[in-house]
């Protein structure tokens, strides 16, 4: 089924990404490691991209799921498996090991909200649809789509904070000998990297996700009048088509604008059409995240899988 072409911009406090840390281990490549250190390439590229943070969100978890595919790979290899087992007793390895299931774990947060919300869009859809100009106000359905929107920042504020803290304190691999054969260095230098690099994309998917919401109070329409103005919006009632607003927020200016006028049927009749139309974009956005976190998912799990047999074949989980 065809989908709408998603091109959106958004504000600075989007826009920007998130700084990938460098590394001091030894920078020299082995054979082994080359796969995943073009896929680490084509990631950083991501961060200087000019494309819409939804679309550069899109390119890096398609690229992630490609990193940890060829991560599968290395760890497979009897080189790989035969030097960390000879090591599997010590805390840098632990360390290597722990680092999916930190991923894995806000990444099921993550799908699990974004399932959510993709489920309260599909029913404030179906209650615009049913709804007829004139009929009384919708505001119960998008009290509830707002509701479901700030615990989703709460949720994704937190990992946020998560995320930020576990990159700029992380001693990831820092305790691994300095005496590492020339293939073992180079797997934890490119295990490094990837955890950097996951973080980075992490933070922008849920900095997204934890967007300010746009709402009004329906007895206090003009707080919200305000909030808007202070964001640089000037005219609700336009095009919206102003850059510094993302998928998100222009759902919620699309709801705003739906609720809070007293308008002709004529009027209120493009208004409910305008909402169809940012809603059906934010599910394609979802959609789309939820498509990249899925296959995602699969790989972490499979690198988590790979990493339990070289350290434990008994199978610790």
């Amino acid at each position: 089924m065809k989908r709408a072409t998603m091109a959106s911009t958004f504000s600075p406090k989007h826009s920007r990404g998130y700084a990938i840390r460098s590394i001091s281990l030894p920078t020299r490549s082995h054979p082994s490691t080359v796969p995943i250190e073009e896929e680490l390439n084509k990631l950083k590229s991501w961060e200087t991209s000019s494309s819409s943070e939804v679309e550069r969100i899109f390119f890096g978890l398609s690229g992630l799921a490609n990193l940890y595919e060829c991560m599968e790979d290395l760890l497979k290899l009897p080189l790989t498996q035969q030097a960390l087992s000879h090591h599997h007793n010590q805390k840098w390895v632990d360390e290597l090991l722990d680092c999916p299931v930190r991923f894995l774990d806000i990444l099921g947060e993550t799908r699990d909200a974004i399932m959510l919300m993709k489920g309260n869009v599909r029913d404030l859809q179906s209650a615009l649809r049913r709804r007829k100009v004139g009929d009384l106000v919708i505001e119960s359905h998008v009290s509830s789509y707002w509701s479901l929107r700030r615990n989703t920042r709460k949720q994704c504020t937190k990992s946020l904070v998560l995320l930020k803290h576990s990159t700029e304190g992380s001693s990831f691999g820092a305790s691994s000998p300095l005496d590492l054969n020339h293939h073992l260095s180079a797997v934890v230098r490119v295990l490094r990297e990837a955890s950097l690099i996951t973080s980075s994309i992490f933070q922008s998917l849920v900095a997204f996700l934890s967007s300010p919401i746009l709402r009004s109070k329906i007895n206090n329409k003009w707080t919200f009048v305000s909030k808007v103005m202070r964001k640089g919006v000037l005219q609700l009632q336009c095009n919206n088509q102003e850059e510094n607003v993302n998928e998100l927020e222009k759902v919620d200016l699309a709801l705003c604008r739906m609720v809070m006028d007293n308008a002709t049927k004529d009027f209120e009749a493009e208004n409910i059409q305008f909402a169809h139309k940012e809603l059906e974009a934010v599910v394609v956005v979802i959609e789309g995240l939820e498509n990249g976190l899925d296959c995602l998912f699969k790989h972490l799990i499979n690198t988590r899988v790979s990493f339990l047999n070289i350290v434990s074949p008994s199978g610790r989980i």
